[in-house]
Protein backbone atom coordinates (compact mmCIF):
# COMPACT_ATOMS: atom_id res chain seq x y z
CA UNK A 1 0.00 0.00 0.00
CA UNK A 2 1.52 3.35 -0.95
CA UNK A 3 1.01 6.11 1.45
CA UNK A 4 -0.57 8.13 -1.29
CA UNK A 5 -3.57 5.42 -1.25
CA UNK A 6 -4.31 6.06 3.01
CA UNK A 7 -4.81 9.24 2.23
CA UNK A 8 -8.20 8.49 0.52
CA UNK A 9 -9.16 6.31 3.12
CA UNK A 10 -11.59 6.76 5.54
CA UNK A 11 -13.38 4.17 8.46
CA UNK A 12 -15.72 2.15 6.93
CA UNK A 13 -17.65 1.37 9.94
CA UNK A 14 -21.28 2.25 9.82
CA UNK A 15 -21.27 4.42 12.96
CA UNK A 16 -17.83 6.18 11.80
CA UNK A 17 -19.41 7.45 8.34
CA UNK A 18 -20.47 11.27 10.18
CA UNK A 19 -17.17 11.52 12.58
CA UNK A 20 -14.65 13.57 11.52
CA UNK A 21 -12.42 11.24 14.09
CA UNK A 22 -12.99 8.37 11.20
CA UNK A 23 -10.07 9.99 9.01
CA UNK A 24 -7.49 9.81 8.53
CA UNK A 25 -6.86 6.20 9.88
CA UNK A 26 -3.95 5.69 12.05
CA UNK A 27 -0.75 3.59 11.06
CA UNK A 28 0.41 1.26 13.54
CA UNK A 29 3.29 -1.76 13.69
CA UNK A 30 4.16 -0.54 10.11
CA UNK A 31 6.74 -1.96 8.23
CA UNK A 32 7.81 0.31 5.37
CA UNK A 33 9.54 -0.91 2.12
CA UNK A 34 10.80 1.95 -0.20
CA UNK A 35 10.01 1.48 -3.58
CA UNK A 36 11.93 3.46 -6.55
CA UNK A 37 9.88 4.07 -9.14
CA UNK A 38 10.53 6.81 -11.66
CA UNK A 39 10.19 10.49 -10.88
CA UNK A 40 6.50 11.98 -12.10
CA UNK A 41 6.54 15.81 -11.37
CA UNK A 42 3.48 16.26 -13.67
CA UNK A 43 1.70 13.63 -11.65
CA UNK A 44 2.57 14.93 -8.35
CA UNK A 45 1.84 18.68 -9.42
CA UNK A 46 -1.89 17.20 -10.49
CA UNK A 47 -2.58 15.55 -7.06
CA UNK A 48 -1.19 17.82 -4.61
CA UNK A 49 -4.22 19.95 -4.99
CA UNK A 50 -6.52 16.59 -3.97
CA UNK A 51 -4.23 15.75 -0.97
CA UNK A 52 -5.44 16.44 2.47
CA UNK A 53 -2.39 17.72 3.83
CA UNK A 54 -2.85 17.77 7.41
CA UNK A 55 -3.89 14.01 7.68
CA UNK A 56 -0.56 13.26 5.16
CA UNK A 57 1.24 15.26 7.86
CA UNK A 58 -0.34 12.82 10.57
CA UNK A 59 0.52 9.81 8.51
CA UNK A 60 4.21 10.93 7.31
CA UNK A 61 4.75 12.14 11.38
CA UNK A 62 3.16 8.37 12.49
CA UNK A 63 5.48 6.42 10.40
CA UNK A 64 8.60 8.55 11.73
CA UNK A 65 9.14 10.59 8.53
CA UNK A 66 10.74 14.42 9.05
CA UNK A 67 8.08 16.84 9.40
CA UNK A 68 7.25 17.82 5.86
CA UNK A 69 6.15 21.15 4.53
CA UNK A 70 3.88 22.94 7.11
CA UNK A 71 1.39 24.03 4.08
CA UNK A 72 0.78 22.70 1.04
CA UNK A 73 2.70 23.83 -1.97
CA UNK A 74 1.30 26.04 -4.08
CA UNK A 75 1.94 27.87 -7.30
CA UNK A 76 5.52 28.30 -7.97
CA UNK A 77 6.48 25.42 -4.90
CA UNK A 78 5.10 22.93 -7.32
CA UNK A 79 7.98 24.27 -9.77
CA UNK A 80 10.46 23.29 -7.16
CA UNK A 81 11.99 20.10 -8.05
CA UNK A 82 13.72 19.27 -4.70
CA UNK A 83 9.91 19.87 -3.38
CA UNK A 84 8.37 17.04 -6.16
CA UNK A 85 10.98 14.82 -5.59
CA UNK A 86 10.57 14.36 -1.58
CA UNK A 87 6.42 14.40 -2.13
CA UNK A 88 7.24 11.71 -5.24
CA UNK A 89 9.18 9.76 -2.19
CA UNK A 90 6.67 10.01 0.35
CA UNK A 91 3.53 9.83 -1.49
CA UNK A 92 4.43 6.97 -4.31
CA UNK A 93 7.86 5.19 -3.01
CA UNK A 94 6.83 4.74 0.07
CA UNK A 95 5.32 1.52 0.57
CA UNK A 96 3.34 0.15 3.78
CA UNK A 97 3.72 -4.05 3.26
CA UNK A 98 2.36 -5.25 6.82
CA UNK A 99 1.01 -3.55 10.07
CA UNK A 100 -2.79 -1.83 10.42
CA UNK A 101 -4.45 0.94 9.71
CA UNK A 102 -6.75 2.00 13.17
CA UNK A 103 -9.92 4.31 13.39
CA UNK A 104 -9.47 7.33 15.65
CA UNK A 105 -13.11 6.88 16.05
CA UNK A 106 -14.43 3.64 17.05
CA UNK A 107 -10.65 1.73 17.12
CA UNK A 108 -11.52 -1.08 14.43
CA UNK A 109 -8.18 -2.28 12.90
CA UNK A 110 -7.80 -2.95 9.34
CA UNK A 111 -4.91 -5.37 8.61
CA UNK A 112 -2.13 -4.44 5.82
CA UNK A 113 -0.70 -8.22 4.86
CA UNK A 114 1.55 -7.73 1.74
CA UNK A 115 0.77 -4.67 1.15
CA UNK A 116 -3.00 -4.66 1.01
CA UNK A 117 -5.51 -3.65 3.54
CA UNK A 118 -8.40 -5.55 4.39
CA UNK A 119 -11.68 -3.81 4.57
CA UNK A 120 -14.11 -6.72 5.10
CA UNK A 121 -15.92 -5.62 8.15
CA UNK A 122 -17.51 -8.57 10.01
CA UNK A 123 -21.20 -8.42 9.54
CA UNK A 124 -21.68 -6.82 13.21
CA UNK A 125 -20.05 -3.89 11.81
CA UNK A 126 -21.17 -3.31 8.37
Amino acid sequence: MKLITANFLTCAVKGCKASPASFPLHFRDAELELQELDFQPDFIRNIVPRIDWHALQIMANELGFPKILDKKPEGDELKDEQILKELHRLLLETHINEGKLTCGNCGHEYLIKEGIANFLLPSHLV
